[in-house]
């Protein structure tokens, strides 16, 4: 019997998982005590290949614009800062439960999952009238009509098969914990869940300090943390997550065509990291949150559907403003050139790390097929590939591992290289197929009489014979992130 599509996607989100562990990307954490639930850990190349991925966000941002600057803000803040964004009071998901299988589910979920069932039947229509009666029950708050949709649609739960719903909560996703070193004293703080007040409440300090003229930026990689009541489809969604963020502060009036701007800059960056384009779409929001008044989303086909890795908000003023409210101090630019005050208004781009680094695993992830042979390898970009090469003697004597580890040296201080000399040399070139590795560079007994090597191409498996003196130029051509930075 032939496979469904959904069959399908599922064996191959399945592999690549399998893949992840096994060659070193991604572990379940603490798995010796049988890991703990949407939580997961980098294995060697996988934090190489993170790394990668968050130095060229980085770099992106703050080298190719002069106006953006970055900061490490602290995960601990003030208390009051969450009031001020709106996260204590709104920062909610609606919970349902299934009274059979005891099991927690999102209530918006599994409307949203039942509407993209119908609409891969066809059924188009019934799918939009049920995502369009969704969105009007949240915006109105209708937590009673979320539930009601949910039964009189049918919709049951996938373990117990049963529609024995319970009312719909809210849930707040925010984890809190104690400070102080009396327990009487202690006060409840959050751990962030989100890294975009960390920009909002040093915007001035930075645009003294770092001497910022409106328009400008302010660039995050941090850690976030939320309580998510679905946390599942391996690293996409976490309880514990890393951003990376960039808030644009621009003049009033002026901030849709700089939203339009960013969307189009942030979607060329995924392009050019070589995601293919039909694999990417954007979908504008038709609910807005609270302080926007654009959003839009860069979504990625993954195995289990297109999901949302990047999003561009227009926040308007309503950080600063309120943080400006709560704390009593004023959070005002003057701008020289119209010689006025104004708070300023405000532009997000927001990605995932963990989300880019899954897009980029699945993109890469090859299996060719032919009559004579099979073979898997992972198609990085070499600019973000976790090592770039591998250096390999054909065998362990006759001077040749000394010869490979003189390369090694001249190559490690630039590249992470890998040495290996176990094993045939097919089998060497197939595990640097697995990790990823561009190239391979086999040593042999004509090396140690002209000073040349062979370098192995991972995606064509094509070889050529090279000086040792070119093999620098070579590799740091092909993985210079001017690579990526051209076609943006």
């Amino acid at each position: 019997m032939a496979k469904t599509a959904n069959q399908a996607e599922n064996a191959q989100l399945k592999d690549i998982i399998s893949h992840a562990k096994e060659y070193g990307f991604v572990y379940p954490s603490s798995e010796i005590y049988d890991g703990l639930q949407a939580v997961y850990d980098y294995g060697a190349y996988g934090v190489e290949l993170k790394n990668n991925l968050k130095r060229l966000w980085w770099e992106t941002m703050t080298r190719l614009h002069g106006n953006i600057v970055g900061i490490d803000a602290a995960i601990f803040m003030h208390p009051t800062t969450w009031k001020a964004s709106g996260h204590v009071d709104s920062f909610n998901d609606p919970m349902i439960d299934n009274k059979d299988s005891k099991k927690r589910y999102r209530a918006d979920v599994l409307v949203e999952e039942h509407a993209a069932k119908l609409e891969n039947e066809g059924k188009e229509d019934e799918a939009k009238a049920l995502t369009a009666a969704l969105a009007r029950l949240l915006e109105a708050e209708d937590l009673a009509g979320v539930r009601d949709l949910i039964v009189n649609t049918g919709i049951a739960c996938p373990i117990s098969g049963t529609t024995n719903w319970t009312d719909v909560r809210q849930f707040n996703l925010m984890f809190s914990t104690q400070v102080g070193s009396v327990a009487e004293d202690a006060s409840t703080i959050y751990l962030r869940p989100e890294t975009a007040q960390g920009i909002f409440v040093n915007f001035l300090n930075v645009q003294k300090t770092a001497r910022m003229k409106v328009p400008f930026g302010i660039a995050q990689i941090g850690k976030a943390f939320r309580n998510e009541i679905v946390a599942r489809q391996f690293i996409f969604r976490m309880r514990e997550f890393e951003q990376m963020e960039m808030q644009f502060f621009v003049r009033p009036g002026s901030e849709l065509e700089w939203y339009k701007q960013w969307a189009e800059t942030r979607m060329n960056w995924h392009l050019a990291l070589g995601t293919p384009a039909e694999k990417l779409r954007k979908h504008d929001h038709e609910k807005l949150a609270h302080y926007a008044n654009a959003a839009m989303d860069i979504e990625y086909e993954f195995p289990f559907g297109f999901k949302e890795v990047e999003g561009i908000h227009s926040r308007t003023d309503f950080d600063l403003k309120s943080h400006q409210e709560f704390s009593k101090k004023k959070q005002q630019y003057f701008d020289p050139e119209i010689n006025k005050n104004y708070i300023p208004y405000v532009i997000e781009t927001s990605i995932g790390a963990d989300r880019l680094f899954l897009l980029t695993l699945c993109n890469a992830f090859t299996e060719e097929k032919t009559e004579e042979k099979s073979r898997t390898y992972l198609k990085f970009h070499p600019a973000i590939a976790p090592v770039k090469a591998a250096i390999l003697p054909i065998t362990k004597k006759d001077g040749l591992p000394e010869k490979a580890q003189e390369i090694v040296e001249m190559l490690k201080y630039d590249f992470n290289i890998i040495y290996e000399d176990a094993a045939s040399i097919g089998k060497r070139y197939t595990r640097q197929d697995l990790i990823g590795t561009p190239f391979c560079i086999a040593v042999d007994h004509q090396t140690l009489e002209d000073n040349t090597v062979t370098i192995r191409h991972r995606d064509t498996t094509e070889q050529e014979r090279v000086s040792i003196s070119e093999l620098h130029g070579k590799i740091a051509e092909a993985t210079s992130f001017r690579r990526i930075f051209e076609k943006i």
